[in-house]
Order: structure tokens, then C-alpha cells, then sequence
């Protein structure tokens, strides 16, 4: 927990090069330089950070030239995601209001399509840097994986996707309910679970969901669409329960009493 909230706290920092530092520089163009390579730094700190937490899911420890070795790595990743995003935003921002103003069913229909488009990149490109950290370093193997580990688990992606954000419309309801905490609400939120935890979510999840198709390709006889859907987790899990065991709401916040 105390090396998220030093990654998070480092996520906090590089958020000021794209947010205050274009401000302080009047220079034609420049602040829009400098804001797009600060949101390009963001990117490719998550990435350095997806490849951290890594090895807490794998029941492991990260250092600090751990993440320096993985920022090197990762870089790559985090600049892709982040021109992948960019784009998606471009378009969803520009084309959804454009076939609305039409007010015809043409163009309801081809704002529809250009939603559901951008829902389905969104569900699934939030396992791109787990899927980068875990599975493939080739970046069109990581994109086509992404959409593969959608497709063949929706609703699985659908509940990851709201576990990331149903607490992000939490703190703006109490951020216009008590809008004088709005900065310790903020803070803290991004402080822990912040990204790093997300990301650690996302990469065991992932991990786990993995386990699925390790059964299938060990039990060839169980692939028939019909048994794909019983898929025994319980059957599956039992190392994992084993490894991690039991814990109390009371053992997690007094776990020097047991």
C-alpha cells in the first residue's frame, strides 16, 4: 500500500506539467506543446506503473529501479495508449454532436453506431496495459488482445469498467455536496486507491481471468460453447483462496492483533 501512494503521489506531480506548467509560458503554441507532451508523460508513467503492480499481483514486491526499469520499457505503451485515447476523444467530441444536429434517423443511428463504438473501444482498451504487462509486448498483438479479452468476457469487462468508475461518480456527487472538501476529497481519492490501485485491480483481475483459459486449453474436451459458460471457478481458484486465505474487516485494520 505505501509504494502505491508513492506512485500515486508521483502521478500527482506529473499531472502539473500538462495542467499548470503551459500556463506560465506565453509563447505562441508552446503551451499546447508542452500540455501534449505532459498528458504523453501521464501515459507513459501509467505504463511504468501497469508494469510495477504487476508483480504485487504475482504475490511480489516492486522497488524504485524496478519502476525506473519499467518506465524504459513501457514507453512505447503509454504513448500509443495515449494517441489511441486522444483519438477516440477527437472523434466521439466532434462526430457524436455533428450527426445529432442533423435530427434525422440517419444520422441518430450513425451517432448511436459511433457511441457504442467508442463504449466497446473504452470496455476494452482499459485492460491495455495489464494485457502489455502480462501477455504481449507487440503493440498490435496488445491491441487485438484487448478487444479479444472484451468479446469473449463482456459482462466481466462491463463490471471491471464500473468498478473504476462508479467511484469516480461518487466523489463528484460529494464533491457538489460538499464542495468546501472538494481538494482533501480529490487528493485522497487520487492518492489511494488512485491509479496505481486501478491498475493493480485491472492486472488481477486480468491475471485471474487468465486462469480461465489455462483450464480450457488443459481440459480440450470442455470447449463446446455450452460448458464454456460453467467454467469451474471454484475448481480453479482453490490455490489462489489457499494462498491468500481469509481475512476480516477487523484483521485488515488490526492485522498486528491476529
Amino acid at each position: 500500500m505505501f509504494r502505491l501512494v508513492l506512485v500515486n503521489l508521483g502521478f500527482i506531480a506529473s499531472l502539473a506539467i500538462p495542467i499548470f506548467l503551459p500556463g506560465l509560458i506565453s509563447i505562441p503554441v508552446f503551451p499546447y506543446l508542452v500540455s501534449a507532451a505532459g498528458i504523453l508523460w501521464c501515459f507513459m508513467y501509467l505504463a511504468a506503473t501497469a508494469l510495477s503492480v504487476k508483480s504485487i499481483s504475482d504475490y511480489g514486491n516492486f522497488g524504485f529501479s524496478d519502476f525506473l526499469a519499467n518506465l524504459k520499457a513501457g514507453w512505447k505503451t503509454g504513448i500509443a495508449l495515449g494517441i489511441t485515447g486522444f483519438l477516440l476523444f477527437i472523434i466521439a467530441w466532434n462526430a457524436i454532436p455533428f450527426y445529432l444536429q442533423l435530427k434525422s434517423l440517419f444520422g441518430l443511428f450513425l451517432a448511436a453506431v459511433i457511441f457504442w463504438t467508442m463504449a466497446t473501444a473504452v470496455c476494452s482498451l482499459q485492460f491495455f496495459l495489464a494485457i502489455r504487462a502480462r501477455l504481449d509486448t507487440k503493440l498490435v498483438k496488445v491491441f487485438k488482445k484487448s478487444f479479444l479479452i472484451f468479446f469473449d468476457n463482456p459482462g466481466f469487462s462491463i463490471y471491471s469498467l464500473l468498478h473504476t468508475i462508479v467511484p469516480l461518480i461518487l466523489l463528484a456527487v460529494l464533491v457538489i455536496r460538499f464542495p468546501e472538501l472538494v481538494g482533501l476529497l480529490i487528493f485522497l481519492v487520487v492518492l489511494l486507491p488512485g491509479p496505481a490501485g486501478v491498475l493493480l485491480f485491472l492486472d488481477e483481475a486480468l491475471r485471474l481471468r487468465l486462469l480461465k483459459y489455462d483450464w480450457l486449453e488443459a481440459n480440450p474436451d470442455e470447449t463446446g460453447s455450452k460448458k464454456r459458460r460453467k467454467i469451474p471457478w471454484d475448481e480453479i481458484l482453490i490455490d489462489e483462496r489457499e494462498k491468500t486465505g481469509t481475512r476480516s474487516f477487523r484483521n485488515f485494520i488490526f492485522p498486528w492483533k491476529d
